[in-house]
């Protein structure tokens, strides 16, 4: 999946998302679970 569909499925800026991946940013736990539902993974392979 491409950054830019993970961030239109998340509802998410496209440029929050690559923060979020580049550790610049801190994730609100709302956050979190948008960008979950969206990959449709565990919890532990998101947070690996």
């Amino acid at each position: 999946m491409t950054q830019e569909r993970l961030a239109e499925l998340s509802e998410l800026h496209l440029r929050s998302l690559q923060k979020i991946e580049a550790g610049e940013k801190n994730v609100l736990t709302t956050t979190l679970r948008r960008i979950h539902r969206s990959l449709g993974c565990s919890w532990d392979d998101l947070m690996a």
